[in-house]
């Protein structure tokens, strides 16, 4: 009793610390994006040809990173490196999120050219002056041509027939071809810009272009010669590493009143530019004299960020006959707004990134469908919760009071940890919170059906109590357990939304094991001096013997079973051959843009009115409830939108249609794969862990039969969503995972009985055991699916959109699993045990309810071990 009343008072504690922290951190988690609105932006760094990314290169662009969105006025950002090669950043709540993703993950590559003096043929005429091309193409060699003056500073793929581009410009060939099978297609060529060559464009953002009369109507192409920065004479001559930092600014030309961008630069800059100039007037003053001209002919260098000419000045020689001195600093004009010129200094002023950075996936949402997903959320988490007490109330009276009890203090300390650990709630998150309250409440009833088991065989309530927790500790390690090594792996091998999901998962399941173990029993001991205490009825612990219904010969009838899920998984996989799966865009890539309307809208005229903004043939359905032929849930599949197109879309939405609840998804190709790649390791890997842990704990022959079964229950589920043609996602594959884990949750239930009664059932046949553990045991792995499903369930029907294909898999999953537990995974490990000596002699006796010895009574360390493995 004292150590019982030590332990509640521990645990009071704990709980007030959990409300000191959140009065001093605040009452409210971190929400991600998703929640409040903001942006996600994958950045992948594309080192040069020859260059190893390094560790460094990461951290420098990190840090470079957070100084942009510093700058931006963005509060509580969240940059972080993810895998080797890429960098995630978070925006939560910012409110031009186009402007953020145009700016975040610019290289700013400032680069200075002679402009005259390193154009190169075709893009130069006899006499020095610049010509334009209105394409790249005639710029390019052939990838056999170009390879041999060196080795090729960029790759184009460009179809045949027409010259049209269609990948590029890409660093190495592999990259320029991962979107095509790494195979060149039939229609289509590669080009490369030349050894020690590189092109650069100019277009309407620059205002003047070299050789262009007036602003540019489109983007012109240019070849220039290109040194590397440790060559002797290196081209560029000059590279934003000149510039000194603090110096430069956004300002306005005193004469003209246009928004400018001053540069200063450190002393070694100054230098070079004053050399350039130097150079510059000097050819200036040859050339006029030479051609006898009576106008003066002005060199020009070029100012080049990212690879666009923005600007191109004259150095006049009659003016600077010696070029001019670099001490003052130069400016870059012709930019077209004050709002371009404020983002171009501001990437400026944070220096440049080590290595060029590819946006591979890009997530908007705003900030009214935060709004709505955060409502839809928090409905789910209540009706989860509501119907999960509801059960517990209903099935165990007292007992289910005690268990109410311990999920509000599971509900406390998940809290305390969301808090302690920063977490950022996402609505991927929680769904994993959500999906806890039945991983909290399943561990209490393992062990209430346990109590009960232990009343039925002639116990007080007091000595079921200390039984049934005894015995049912291992039972829980083991379920729990295998929940957590798929949550660990998906953390390690996930991104975006399933990470978070996993994170939740993996804190809920160990608080919940916590809280079932320790809290719960510590206020059954407390209560248990108590003479209404030992009341089974009151106390929600009676039960009758097992019932005729369920004592079915499950072992006899294994063909049959078997029959069915074969006629189950070849429906499947026939949908699978002949249909396939609907692969959402985190697989095949490409943009999702999902929006909500005013008032209903026909899908034509959204097709009319947003076709011609987006790149190809978008594929535009109605969602939701239909008004004849009208709707105003909206989802839009396109090719992946750029910066540009992306703002482009949202504004048209905004004024054409009032849209609001917009949400854009944009993945790569190459990054889609990725993560295809990336789901298929985690499933492998859950598979091989669980089946050495199920072998260390259980035996191989246990092990083999669980790993079927999964299988069983993955193809059945992918079967499934093939013939629904529900969307397959990343959150879909997490949510296949999480089944990984709770359909073995229910066969640990039953091999752990399985186990308990070898020794006690000698001479029996093994199909009569493994029935007699399932008669057992059927209730209570019946009850655990049942208060799994409960969550889900709401999480299905109040969680909104974005998580009801999630849930979807899950309710599948978790049926399929318990199925499989009792049809699959037991009559498979009949199989296999019955080819042992001590079984075999005895196959195909009839199965019947049978009178087994008593097993002994535990110690009392025992409920703090884990079982020996039988022999």
């Amino acid at each position: 009793m004292r150590r019982y009343a030590l332990i509640l008072v521990a645990i009071v504690a704990l709980m007030g610390g959990v409300v000191a922290l959140a009065f001093s951190k605040g009452a409210e988690p971190n929400l991600g994006l998703d929640l409040q609105g903001g942006l996600e932006v994958v950045l992948e760094a594309k080192p040069p040809p020859g260059r190893e990314l390094t560790e460094s290169d990461l951290d420098r662009s990190v840090e470079t990173m957070r100084e942009r969105v510093d700058k931006l006025g963005v509060s509580e950002p969240e940059i972080r490196k993810q895998g080797s090669d890429q960098i995630v950043i978070q925006l939560a709540g910012v409110q031009d999120p186009q402007r953020a993703a145009a700016i975040i993950g610019k290289t700013a590559q400032l680069q200075f050219y002679d402009l005259e003096g390193d154009l190169v043929s075709p893009s130069v005429s006899a006499e020095g002056f610049p010509i334009p091309s209105e394409r790249l193409y005639p710029l390019l060699e052939s990838e056999e041509a170009g390879s041999k003056d060196g080795e090729p500073s960029a790759f184009y793929l460009y179809r045949t027939e027409d010259k049209s581009l269609l990948a590029g410009p890409a660093q190495t060939k592999a990259e320029l071809l991962d979107d095509f099978g790494g195979e060149v297609p039939e229609d289509a060529e590669i080009r490369v810009t030349p050894g020690n060559r590189i092109a650069l464009s100019c277009g309407p953002a620059s205002q003047v272009c070299p050789g262009i009369n007036g602003i540019p109507a489109r983007t012109y192409y240019y070849l220039f010669r290109y040194q590397p920065t440790d060559a002797e004479d290196p081209v560029p001559e000059m590279t934003g590493n000149d510039l000194d930092l603090g110096g430069t600014r956004q300002d306005f030309d005193p004469q003209t009143g246009e928004p400018i961008v001053l540069m200063r630069f450190t002393d070694a800059g100054a230098d070079k530019f004053h050399a350039i100039t130097r150079e510059l007037a000097t050819r200036g003053r040859l050339k006029t004299g030479q051609l006898g001209s009576d106008t003066p002919i002005l060199q020009h260098f070029a100012i080049v960020l990212d690879g666009e000419i923005r600007s191109w000045p004259s150095i006049d020689f009659e003016q600077y006959p010696d070029g001019i001195s670099g001490s003052g600093g130069a400016q870059i004009s012709g930019i077209g707004s004050q709002a371009e010129a404020e983002d171009l200094a501001l990437v400026l002023q944070t220096g440049a990134l080590p290595v060029r950075f590819e946006q591979v996936a890009r997530t908007s949402v705003s900030a009214t469908l935060g709004e709505d997903s955060l409502r839809e959320a928090l409905i789910a988490a209540i009706g989860g919760i509501a119907a999960v007490a509801v059960f517990l109330l209903a099935f165990y009276r007292f007992l289910g009071v005690v268990a109410i009890i311990g999920l509000a203090i599971y509900g406390v300390l998940l809290y305390g940890a969301i808090l302690l650990f920063d977490v950022t709630l996402s609505l991927a998150g929680f769904a994993g919170l959500i999906l806890t309250i039945g991983v909290a409440a399943d561990a209490n009833v393992v062990i209430f059906e346990r109590i009960k088991e232990e009343v039925r065989a002639g116990r007080s309530v007091r000595s079921a109590i200390a039984t049934g927790y005894s015995r049912g500790f291992s039972t829980i390690v083991d379920a729990n357990v295998v929940t957590m090594i798929t949550a660990f792996v998906l953390f390690a091998v996930a991104s975006g939304d399933p990470k978070g999901f996993a994170l939740m998962l993996l804190i809920g399941t160990v608080i919940s094991m916590l809280t079932a173990v320790v809290a719960t029993r510590a206020l059954l001991g407390t209560l248990s001096g108590f003479r209404w205490f030992d009341n089974p009825a009151f106390m929600g612990a009676s039960a009758k013997a097992i019932p005729r219904w369920q004592q079915i010969d499950f072992m006899g009838k294994r063909r049959l079973w078997f029959a069915i899920s074969g006629v189950i998984v070849a429906i499947g996989v026939g949908s699978l051959a002949a249909q396939g799966l609907n692969l959402g865009i985190d697989f095949r890539g490409g943009s999702q843009t999902s929006f909500t309307t005013s008032e209903p809208v026909s899908v034509e005229r959204v097709r009319a009115i947003i076709g011609p903004v987006v790149p190809g043939v978008p594929v535009i359905q109605g969602r939701g409830e239909a008004s004849g032929d009208r709707y105003t849930d909206f989802q839009m599949r396109s090719e992946a939108l750029s910066v540009e197109e992306g703002a482009a879309v949202q504004s048209t939405l905004r004024e054409e249609f009032a849209a609001t609840s917009i949400r854009v998804d944009t993945v790569s190709a190459s990054f889609s794969s990725q993560i295809l790649r990336g789901a298929i390791l985690a499933i492998c890997v859950s598979l091989a862990l669980i089946f050495v842990y199920v072998s260390f704990r259980f035996q191989w022959k246990f092990a083999a039969p669980v790993m079927v079964a999964l299988v069983h229950d993955i193809f059945i589920t992918l079967g499934i969503y093939s013939l629904t043609q529900r969307e397959m996602t990343e959150s879909t594959v997490a949510a296949v995972l999480t089944v990984l884990g709770y359909s073995i949750y229910d066969t640990i239930i039953i091999f752990d009985r399985i186990r308990e009664n070898i020794p006690l059932m000698r001479g029996q046949p093994f199909a009569q055991i493994a029935n007699q553990s399932i008669w057992e045991t059927l209730r209570r792995s019946l009850a655990t699916t049942f208060i799994t499903l409960l969550p889900v369930t709401s999480l299905f029907l109040f969680g909104g959109d974005t998580l009801k294909d999630f849930a979807f898999a899950l309710l599948v999953g978790i049926l399929s699993g318990a199925y499989s537990t009792v049809f699959i995974a037991s009559p498979l490990l009949t199989i296999l045990k019955e080819r042992e000596p001590e079984y075999a002699k005895l196959k195909g006796l009839v199965a019947a309810p049978v009178v087994k010895a008593a097993p002994p009574e535990p110690a009392p360390s025992a409920g703090r071990r884990l079982l020996r493995k039988p022999a």
